[in-house]
């Protein structure tokens, strides 16, 4: 619901954050984020047979579908997948009728009774998935029937169900695939047809142009992202100049190209993804216009509008441009989100995490202004 969002850091915890009610008086707000939970999700271990040393980083959060009042979500490292559930209590039992030694109540009047407390957020762990992996674990992806997902390393993809924790489905082998290819070919497989993904039911694959085949063709079109969109019509590749747009019903060549200057979101219309010096661009597929905005701490500030920035590689450039030479190539966004009903994304930049919207009453893409922004000069150091 947008409602929460997630967040993990190096040192193994997860921090929640919750939005608060919509602010009805001047100035109208959306709502800021505010940290609803903090719990450690993974421990430092070591692996004794292998001699090596697990970090307790989280590599990847993603929630459940909402079922009841609870909320469940998995988080994962490089070797272990954990189920979490988070309950709020705000009522607490009292008037225990207990008995006495002898076995007899106290008081045959007394009824246990629920009284009002303060609100109090419960994170509990439900299951751990260990050993599927020899690799380090990448990514996990929550199946649309809500009762598996999948987990993802270097050379294999694993089907799990949210019940059993003991065992996994390998799916996907990569050792021993003979297809795959850093040719940019996205490969789409129909789990119903057959639980083994090693045959594709589809290929998206661009004609390559021989003219403009170089010795870093390759490096630089092979896929590191990919997003369905909402409607299951469309799918977004990102390689690592470019953005592409591919119609299911069409193999042959993407429908949309967009070109940029690490992750990927995707909200039908409109497509954010990640660049260098904490730079990210936004395309809006209707207007065909894109802005490029920075996430900075001179941008921290509540309701501090955004400034387009542009990257120029000549000599001449304005005021407020940005030289292609002076790029931070060590600081780069590889972590976006974005509300799945509302223009408001959080962008994560080293150990920064950056909540914007946009303005009440402005064209979209044209003004994003800070809700929150968790900077570690605050008191909360996150390092996403």
């Amino acid at each position: 619901t947008g409602e929460l969002l997630a967040t993990g850091d190096k040192g193994g915890r997860v921090v929640i954050f919750q939005r608060e009610p919509e602010n009805k008086n001047p100035p109208y707000c959306q709502g800021e984020y505010n940290v609803y939970s903090t719990f450690q999700s993974h421990e430092p271990e070591f692996d004794y047979l292998k001699s090596l040393e697990i970090e307790e980083k989280i590599n990847k959060i993603k929630w459940l579908p909402q079922q009841n009042a609870a909320h469940a979500l998995l988080s994962t490292n490089d070797k272990t997948i954990k189920l979490w559930k988070i309950t709020e209590r705000d009522k607490k039992p009292e008037g225990y009728n207990l008995k006495d030694e002898e076995g007899k109540l106290k008081e045959l009047s007394m009824v246990t009774s629920l009284q009002p407390t303060d609100l109090m957020v419960e994170v509990s762990p439900r299951k751990v998935f260990a050993n599927g992996h020899t690799y380090h674990v990448n990514s996990i992806s929550v199946n649309s029937d809500c009762e598996t997902y999948m987990s993802a390393d270097d050379l294999r993809i694993n089907l799990w169900h949210l019940a059993i924790t003991d065992r996994s489905f390998s799916i996907l082998g990569i050792a021993s695939h003979s297809s795959l290819s850093s040719k940019g070919s996205l490969r789409l497989c129909d789990m119903r047809a057959s639980a083994l993904c090693d045959k594709h039911f589809k290929i998206f694959e661009e004609p390559e142009d021989p003219s403009s085949r170089s010795f870093f063709s390759e490096i630089i079109s092979s896929v590191s992202d990919v997003k369905f969109s909402h409607s299951g019509r469309y799918l977004l590749a990102r390689d690592y100049l470019t953005v592409k747009v591919w119609d299911l019903n069409m193999e042959t060549k993407p429908i949309e190209i967009y070109q940029l200057i690490s992750l990927l979101s995707f909200s039908c219309s409109v497509i954010m993804t990640g660049a260098y010096n904490n730079f990210f661009r936004m395309f809006d597929r209707n207007t065909k216009r894109d802005v490029t905005l920075e996430a900075s701490r001179e941008n921290s500030k509540p309701r501090a509008v955004l400034k387009p920035r542009r990257v120029c590689a000549g000599g001449k450039r304005r005021k407020d441009d940005i030289s292609a030479d002076s790029l931070d190539f060590t600081q780069k966004i590889l972590h976006t989100a974005w509300h799945p009903t509302e223009n408001i994304i959080a962008i994560a930049a080293t150990n920064n995490l950056y909540i914007f919207q946009d303005k009440m009453n402005t064209e979209f893409l044209k003004d994003f202004w800070v809700v929150t922004g968790w900077l570690e000069s605050q008191s909360i150091q996150r390092k996403v």
